[in-house]
């Protein structure tokens, strides 16, 4: 691993130990997709989320990094990113949920996040989840080599105006592998500062947080949760991709697909 100021070159070897990790991570999220049902609490997905993860051979990424309590992040309608599993917090219909995951092995992490409803959702909650989702792949498609950050963010947050979208400005993406979070920060609007210049080797996390209404966001009591300030549904997609040669290469993508 090369540690630039300001981002991350994994070599060969690195890279092919954080492509175990992120096929993890894809699995223990897939099977999550199929398996919560309403009726469940978030603490009973959290937990079922653990049993997945020690499946792999891996670890949670999450589980006390930097003291959070859960195995994984389940956030739930208004709440955008965050969330810790609670028996009180029961998945109900027509409800959106955010899994965010982060599996360890190896000496490297994996890092993905999904949004997913129940029932027949209302046409705004789909149009908010498909807006988050294209964005996403918008900005995956920024990501080629001889860009800068800021070019993705650039994509994310043209997709995102397009739907008039709240963009959450305080999380951001950012580099992953080694460690959960590395350098660079990757936000999802644009900002004066350019970033730095893509190069193959960089692992990226590009993850954006688009609200129906504003993108103004408090924290609640526990010191973790963050939801919408004005109530408003948030959705979450992450994929963590590797800068190469050529177009970007989606490690949390089922290999399958």
């Amino acid at each position: 691993m090369a540690l630039f100021r300001d981002y991350v070159v994994h070599t060969p070897e690195e890279i092919e130990r954080i492509r175990v990790a992120m096929q993890m991570t894809v699995q223990v999220r897939d099977q999550l997709v199929e398996l919560v049902r309403p009726g469940m609490s978030t603490l009973q997905i959290d937990t079922l989320a653990g049993d997945l993860i020690r499946a792999t051979g891996g670890t949670s990424g999450f589980l006390n990094y930097h003291g959070f309590p859960g195995n994984i992040c389940i956030s739930l309608n208004d709440e955008v990113v965050h969330g810790i599993g609670s028996p009180h917090r029961i998945v109900q219909e027509c409800d959106i949920v955010s899994v965010d995951i982060g599996v360890m092995y190896n000496n490297a992490v994996g890092d993905s996040a999904i949004t997913f409803g129940f029932g027949e959702l209302p046409a705004e909650t789909k149009r908010l989840l498909k807006a988050t989702q294209e964005a996403l792949m918008a900005g995956i498609a920024a990501a080629v080599k001889g860009n800068y950050i800021r070019d993705i963010s650039r994509a994310v947050e043209k997709r995102a105006m397009a739907d008039h979208l709240g963009i959450v400005r305080e999380m951001v993406g950012h580099g992953v592998g080694i460690r959960l979070h590395e350098p660079p920060d990757v936000p999802n609007y644009v900002t004066p500062v350019r970033g730095p210049k893509l190069v193959p080797g960089m692992v990226l996390a590009i993850e954006p947080m688009l609200n129906l209404g504003s993108n103004r966001i408090k924290q609640d009591s526990d010191g973790w949760t963050i939801r919408t300030k004005d109530g408003s549904l948030s959705a979450h997609f992450e994929h963590s991709i590797l800068i190469t040669d050529n177009k970007p290469e989606i490690l949390t993508w089922p290999k399958t697909m």
